[in-house]
Parts: C-alpha cells; sequence; structure tokens
C-alpha cells in the first residue's frame, strides 16, 4: 500500500506528449516494457496516457488493499450489512466490489446473538479472494460453495461443493491450495469438527474437494480459526489474543498435524499472516508491537512498536507491506522492507469498519 508521502503529488503534469504516445519516438509496445519497471505512484502523477496505461489489462497490475466492511457502531445501523470493497493505493480510493450473486446472503449479527458477531471467512490464494464460509440470515451455513472473486475478470464465481458447509471453520491457503477444517455447520457434528477438506484451486481437473486425514479430536471447532500457510504449513493457534491457548501445525504434504514449537506459540498473542508464505509476522495485540518469527532460532523478533496496532484483530501480508484491521475498524499499514518501518493509516470510507483485509492485484474496471 502507498504511503503517506508518495499520494501527496496527485496533480498531473500537462505534458505537451500526451497524445503522442506513451514515450515520444517509442511504439506504445515497447514503451509499455519500459513504463512497467517505473513506480504505479510515478506514472499516475505523470500524464493522462501513462494513467490510462495503468488501469488498461496490458499494464501488469499492481497489488491493493480489499477488505470486508461494515457499518460502524456509531452509525447506530440495527441491521448491519456487509460488502466487500478495493482500495486503490495509487489513486486513493475505495472502490466497492461487483455485488455477489444474489442468493448469497451473509448474516454478522442476529437477535439471539446481539453481543456476538459472527463471522465469515475468506482467504487469498493465487490473486483471488476467496470466501469459505458465513452464517446466513437463518444461523444456518451460507455458503455451499466457495465464492471467489477474481480481480482480473472482475467477476464472482462459485467453487466446488464442499462436503461439509460451515458456518465458522479454520480456513488457510498453501501452495496453491485452500483448506477447511473443523468448524460448526447448521449444527454441531464431531464428524464436521474433525474433519479437513482440500481444494486444489485452479489445478486442471481438481475442481473438487478432497477428504483429508481427520483430526484426533474437534478443539478447533468452537470459533473461527485462521491458518497462515507458510513453508508448506499451515500454522493456527485455537484462541484469539493473549489467553493461554494450544497451536497446531498442519503438514500440507504429509497429510500430518503436528505440535507447534514453545517459541512460535509463546509469542503469538495476535493475528498473524505471513508474506509469500516464507516470511510470518504476528501483532502482539495488547502492546501493539509487530513482530518476525525468526525459525532458525524459535523466536519473534521486533519489527516496530505503533499506538496504531493496538487492538488488532486480523491482518494480511503481502508485497513488503502487512495491513492490520484494529479494534475499531481501522487499517493500519506497515512497510517491513523499510530499514526504519513505517506505520500509517488507511482511512476506510465515512461510516464504515473493516472487519477483514487481503493484498491482492488490482480489480480491472474500466475505469
Amino acid at each position: 500500500m502507498a504511503d503517506p508521502d508518495s499520494i501527496k503529488r496527485r496533480k498531473l503534469t500537462h505534458l505537451p506528449f500526451q497524445e503522442q504516445g506513451l514515450i515520444p519516438g517509442l511504439p506504445d509496445h515497447v514503451a509499455q516494457l519500459c513504463l512497467s519497471s517505473i513506480h504505479p505512484t510515478i506514472l499516475y502523477s505523470v500524464s493522462h496516457s501513462w494513467r490510462r496505461l495503468l488501469t488498461s489489462s496490458s499494464f501488469p497490475p499492481y497489488l491493493t488493499l480489499y477488505a470486508l466492511l461494515s457499518p460502524a457502531p456509531s452509525m447506530g445501523v440495527e441491521k448491519k450489512s456487509v460488502d466487500f470493497f478495493s482500495f486503490d493505493p495509487v489513486a486513493s480510493r475505495w472502490t466497492p466490489l461487483p455485488p455477489r450473486p444474489p442468493a448469497v446472503r451473509f448474516t454478522v449479527q442476529h437477535t439471539s446473538f446481539l453481543s456476538l458477531n459472527l463471522p465469515i471467512q475468506s482467504l487469498s490464494v493465487a490473486g483471488n479472494l476467496v470466501v469459505v464460509a458465513a452464517t446466513d440470515p437463518l444461523l444456518r451455513p451460507a455458503l455451499e460453495c466457495p465464492l471467489v472473486f477474481d480481480p482480473a475478470e472482475s467477476s464472482w464465481a462459485y467453487g466446488p461443493e464442499m462436503a461439509c458447509p460451515r458456518r465458522w471453520c479454520v480456513a488457510g491457503s498453501s501452495g496453491g491450495s485452500v483448506y477447511v477444517a473443523s468448524g460448526v455447520g447448521s449444527q454441531f457434528k464431531t464428524s464436521v469438527a474433525r474433519s479437513v477438506e482440500r481444494w486444489r484451486f485452479g489445478e486442471e481437473g481438481k475442481s473438487r474437494w478432497e477428504e483429508m486425514r481427520a483430526m484426533k479430536d474437534g478443539r478447533l471447532s468452537r470459533e473461527a480459526v485462521e491458518a497462515v500457510g507458510c513453508r508448506g504449513k499451515l500454522y493456527m493457534v485455537n484462541v484469539k489474543g493473549n489467553a493461554v491457548k494450544e497451536g497446531f501445525v498442519y503438514d500440507t504434504a504429509s497429510d500430518e498435524w503436528e505440535e507447534m514449537k514453545d517459541g512460535m506459540l509463546g509469542g503469538w498473542r495476535g493475528p498473524a499472516a505471513a508474506i509469500d508464505e516464507e516470511e510470518m509476522y504476528v501483532v502482539d495485540e495488547r502492546r501493539g508491537v509487530l513482530m518476525r518469527y525468526e525459525w532458525e532460532r524459535d523466536v519473534w523478533k521486533c519489527v516496530v512498536e505503533s499506538e496504531k496496532l493496538k487492538g488488532a484483530e486480523q491482518m494480511a501480508a503481502g508485497g513488503g507491506r502487512v495491513c492490520v484491521v484494529g479494534g475499531g475498524g481501522g487499517i493500519a499499514v506497515v512497510d517491513v522492507l523499510s530499514r526504519t518501518p513505517r506505520v500509517w493509516v488507511v482511512e476506510t470510507p465515512p461510516g464504515l469498519r473493516a472487519n477483514s483485509v487481503h493484498i491482492l492485484p488490482r480489480m480491472m474496471t474500466s475505469g
């Protein structure tokens, strides 16, 4: 996500060659190769023709922020609606995603559980946004099939039918596959609480869910669990925040469950995410500290401490950025590649708060 300093330059420079091609004297296809190495924030500010190039399907899409937004408590909305939006850090603009299929209805609050927010679980895989579990207004699983948003096509589609639709579960991705495990359907069932399913996303001939080795018990079925895919394994804990918790590790290659190392478990005090499935980060939600895991030493090392990170509820990582949803529904962004990591806030649209975030390629639009 672009930082505030790079957003200050919004005024276009009207160059005389704007309508003469991308770069004077060069064919456009050659000019595109030259311009593709320049940061999008620079291209956006130079000329209209370069700005149009950024939004064309022929230009490599840059990373943007996707968020599930709902009305903030201060709005006093009795019946909360939720929608996915995309934030373009170059244009500094929020855009709603195209409408979901009309048959899909999500409920985040119910009269029977006014103090409880019902989860909507989504993940990113192969540059796509995938919604795998949610609750409908009748307190049933809202999805029999995962709902997939493809930014390149700017459209929704259904994935293969799940053997066990869930209201909440363990959800994660690793190596281009989507995994769901445990959780609860319309009602609790031991078979569902122990089950594990895999969908090899986008693989020819594999458009189905595969049943994997069942878990020993249903300890992960009590609430929605976000599994972090990193280095061929899925890492997860059974309780959020600073409470005493158990750690679980699933080896996707061997289809085996392992215990989490003591150091990793001890420092897991908030939401976690991984960049390129290689480097894992966690936020200590109480202290507002972003930490990176050191695999050889089994310790978490402080990256940056900030008030903006306190109360962290969910996070995503990618493109050298870590994006964190705070307790008030705001979004903090950390540049973890900088020698001195910087933290800034992406303001949500007025009256809305973030529930979850993902980092994915820019949504292709006509604008």
